[in-house]
């Protein structure tokens, strides 16, 4: 009996380290508007900044870094001139598609409770 619970409470862990984590990565204001405007096609930072209302230069500067540090996007420098700098979705941030799109649906589903809860 101790066995089990002693598997069950590890299995707990490991699914609370994991959502700790997936919050850690995605967690932020900004993680999520960004990965979908550059999924929608904006590569360069002042189309990405455009993209997003409210975000500050500053942030996404500091978002796009930190994203880049965890794989999710790709910075890009093409020595033209003047120098242009892409950032594009890697594979990795493209797996998490699936869930961004369940995340809009339920966003969706919720307000429109809210809506209908109001009247």
């Amino acid at each position: 009996m101790e066995e089990e619970i002693t598997s069950h409470q590890r299995n707990h862990a490991d699914e609370r380290q994991a959502l700790q984590d997936t919050m850690y990565v995605i967690g932020g204001k900004w993680t999520l508007p960004i990965i979908n405007s550059i999924c929608n096609g904006n590569k360069r930072f002042r189309e990405i900044e455009r993209s997003i209302p409210g975000i500050t230069t500053r942030m996404l500067s500091r978002e796009l870094k930190t994203m880049e540090r965890n794989k999710l996007v790709k910075r890009t420098v093409t020595p033209t001139s003047p120098v242009l700098i892409e950032y594009e979705s890697t594979e990795y941030c493209r797996s998490f598609g699936g869930i961004i799109l369940e995340m809009i649906k339920w966003g969706k589903e919720h307000r429109e409770m809210l809506r209908k809860a109001d009247k």
